[in-house]
């Protein structure tokens, strides 16, 4: 045990940090490191914005906090009419929160309300993919599907009805077409197992997170959940806690596919890393409905705060002023032909994926079967410090239910330039380099004849 009086999870002694600029951060050594993931995928500005630091500045020097109940205040409303707006106004209504863990319990807890008060209490059940990742506080670790993180609190959480996803990579049909009817074809048997009457809603990340690596859906997928949700009355919410405000290179990672939800959840980037903001998008109907049977039986101490919102607000508008979007595009394309070279040079990278500037690398054992690395080799925690030896920040999981499977995030802030993202490359290639001598020994046991049960 260490002297500190802080914990979080085990694992090796951390460096302090000093100080970020832009895309990088000094530890209290003066080692750099360029931030390749954005912190938790949530410094999408990079570090030590002026512009940022000045809007928060003039905040303060109003007022930092009021009540939601008590005063209305011109950031939120600014900020929420600016997320209207980004979903071209299918979503008419925001409610604010701190975090991503608080947008989706919200949006679970409204969608509840929503059919208690139409009369429908029989509704009881959500539906969610397995694996996913969709909060900590215990609704939103509900509808998570992550093994490690379920199990100590499964037995006091109401666990929703968990379905498979999409997954273009080891998809075993042998076009995606079949792959993708059959995973919905899964879902509505488990919804009309359960009773099509009792489901108030399915939750989807439109691109995976932490959980995937980066998993993709496509519209024809998309448009199947749409019209399970229409058939059977019930809701459906996308989780952009991650991959929204302009991670993927739209505002909303739902516009790719423009499929349109009914509720949706984002946080992370929307405060850019500089303070905490979350949000509940939803449409205008169900909140009419909810407020007409006596109101959201809902709400947090600091939701919709001036100080957080007017830093939500600066962000939004930086990424609207510098044209950011189009960086993350342009960015983007680079960052995705880096990753593919890397992948050809070796060949245990077993997949790259992704949209924007949000990118998973997979690594497996061999590349025709896809055969995970052994569990406890944590080649995804290895890989990972590797590159934080070579100055470079990565964010990393495993990809099968979160018991087996390596795989990393690369998702540098959107202001990452053309010789920046080379440098990046160049950091890993050299960490995957030092990895490649520590794989070979894993892949000749593996390759051996009682590997594979050939005794002779």
């Amino acid at each position: 045990m260490t002297t500190s009086p802080l914990f979080y999870q085990a694992g090796p002694a951390m460096p302090e940090v000093s100080h970020g600029q832009g895309v990088f951060l000094w530890d209290t050594r003066g080692k750099e490191y360029l931030d390749g993931c954005s912190g938790a995928i949530s410094c999408n500005l990079g570090h030590g914005r002026q512009d940022i630091r000045d809007a928060m500045t003039a905040q303060l020097d109003r007022v930092a906090f009021t009540y939601r109940t008590q005063f209305e205040n011109a950031p939120a409303m600014a900020l929420g009419n600016s997320l209207v707006e980004m979903t071209e106004g299918a979503l008419k209504k925001v409610f604010f929160v701190s975090s991503g863990s608080e947008a989706v319990e919200s949006a679970l807890k409204l969608a509840r309300q929503y059919f208690t008060a139409r009369g429908e209490p029989q509704r009881r059940h959500f539906v969610s993919l397995r694996p996913s990742y969709h909060g900590s506080t215990l609704g939103a670790l509900g509808v998570t599907g992550y093994q490690p993180l379920e199990a100590p609190f499964a037995d006091i959480t109401s666990g929703s009805l968990k379905v498979p996803g999409p997954d273009f990579y080891r998809q075993p049909e042998a076009d995606r077409e079949a792959h993708v009817r059959r995973v919905l074809d899964e879902t509505r048997e488990r919804i009309e197992t359960a009773g099509g009457d009792t489901v108030i809603a399915i939750v989807v990340e439109p691109v995976g997170g932490a959980s995937t690596g980066a998993r993709l859906v496509d519209r024809t997928y998309l448009e199947g959940l749409r019209e399970l949700c229409d058939e059977f009355g019930c809701l459906l919410i996308f989780d952009e806690v991650l991959c929204g405000v302009g991670r993927t290179g739209r505002w909303f990672a739902y516009q790719h596919w423009g499929v349109v939800p009914d509720l949706l959840t984002t946080a992370k980037g929307l405060g850019a890393g500089y303070y905490p903001v979350g949000a509940l998008l939803c449409r205008e109907d169900i909140v009419d409905t909810v407020m007409a049977g006596g109101g959201f039986q809902h709400g947090h101490t600091y939701a919709g705060n001036p100080l957080a919102c007017a830093t939500g607000l600066a962000a939004v508008e930086a990424i609207r002023r510098e044209g950011l979007m189009d960086n993350v595009n342009a960015r983007g394309r680079q960052l995705q032909l880096g990753l593919e070279a890397l992948k050809a040079r070796h060949d245990w990278i077993g997949d790259v994926r992704g949209l924007g500037l949000l990118w998973g690398v997979e690594l497996v054992m061999d590349p025709v079967g896809k055969t995970p690395f052994p569990a406890e080799a944590n080649l995804f925690a290895r890989i990972t410090a590797l590159a934080k030896e070579e100055g470079l920040l990565i964010y990393p999981r495993r990809s099968l239910d979160g018991r087996a499977g390596d795989h990393f995030l690369v998702s540098p802030p959107f202001t990452i330039d053309e010789d920046e993202t080379a440098l990046l490359l160049e950091r890993l290639g050299r960490a995957l380099d030092r990895l490649d001598r520590e794989v070979a020994p894993l892949r000749d046991a593996h390759a051996t004849p009682s590997a594979h049960g050939i005794t002779g």
